[in-house]
């Protein structure tokens, strides 16, 4: 039972669970409620939302493996690696993951229409390697990194939706085109631009640990008033994003749907605005890192809405 426990921890299951509920609703709320068809059955859709899966598992199994030593200064009661499961496993469950995924989106798609979504799935297998071995200790690089793949979630979906042979898909009207594209710009930027937020928020919470095994994140390089207002210039642009957003909103009378944004990703947001530069210990960063990410299912929910209204 211990050994379950270990792996489910080992590959951030709630994390999992949230890409596949990222990727059900927006199949199902958004690109079917858009176009006007019944989709989500589809054997493909599946297998690509099981790809995204099997690669994030192999990653976040990954990634502990090379930050054993960074861990277990920075969070030594949740330490699986060596504790619970050798190093040996860890790896060898890492390729079989990341191999089924790529396996997953092989089978989804037709190769010779969707060659460049498999390759794209491929160098995010290894994009995940060199992210942990590497770019995790850089300066910037490693943040960019996990929040474009964060919003990859979203983008590998719109593009398995247009074959290279019909871009864009001719099926469908302009207008139709048009919206699918605007809402996907607004989810994966959404994720791309919380997903950068969290993590540097989770930087500045491991300073310690980083510090100590050499690390190079903006924290440690740039200092951590530095970091914080790199993060509020983000949450800024972000909220007043939303708040404009809104704004247009008001006009179709969506008003259930602007009450949700407002009260549960606007006001969070501001919370973590203002309790940030009174932040200073792990624990209170760790607290900013949980908000941040409430911030995240709340908004991923509100796809929901697109299910409801016209």
């Amino acid at each position: 039972m211990k050994l379950i426990i270990g792996f489910l921890r080992l590959v951030r299951w709630p994390n999992l669970v949230f890409i596949a509920l990222t990727q059900l609703l927006f199949e199902y709320c958004i690109y079917e409620r858009v176009f006007s068809i019944e989709s989500h059955e589809e054997p493909s859709f599946f297998l690509l939302m099981g790809a995204s899966i099997l690669i994030a598992a192999g990653g976040y199994m990954i990634n502990d493996y090379f930050d054993l030593d960074i861990d277990q200064i920075n969070k030594p009661d949740k330490v699986v690696v060596n504790s619970l499961i050798s190093r040996r496993w860890v790896i060898f469950w890492h390729m079989l993951l990341s191999m089924l995924g790529v396996y997953c989106t092989m089978f989804a798609l037709h190769f010779s229409e969707y060659w460049h979504l498999i390759l794209a799935n491929m160098v995010s297998v290894i994009l995940l390697w060199i992210y942990s071995t590497s770019f995790k200790k850089q300066l910037l690089i490693g943040n960019l990194l996990i929040s474009i793949l964060t919003a990859w979630v979203i983008g590998i979906l719109y593009f398995s939706k247009y074959p290279l042979s019909s871009f864009p898909n001719s099926n469908y009207s302009f207008n139709q085109n048009v919206r699918f594209f605007r809402l996907t710009i607004l989810y994966a930027g959404f994720a791309f631009v919380i997903s950068l937020i969290r993590e540097v928020i989770k930087d500045l919470e491991d300073i310690e640990g980083d510090r100590k095994y050499g690390c190079k994140t903006m924290p440690i390089i740039w200092g951590v008033n530095a970091s914080k207002v790199f993060i509020s210039v983000w949450l800024i642009v972000l909220i007043a994003t939303l708040v404009i957003l809104q704004l247009y909103v008001i006009q179709l009378g969506w008003w259930l749907s602007i009450s949700y944004c407002l009260v549960l990703i606007v006001t969070p947001l501001i919370y973590v605005f203002k309790k940030l530069f009174t932040a200073n210990s792990a624990a209170d960063f760790h607290h900013l890192s949980i908000v941040i990410k409430l911030v995240m299912f709340t908004g991923i929910l509100s796809m929901i809405f697109f299910r409801f209204y016209q």
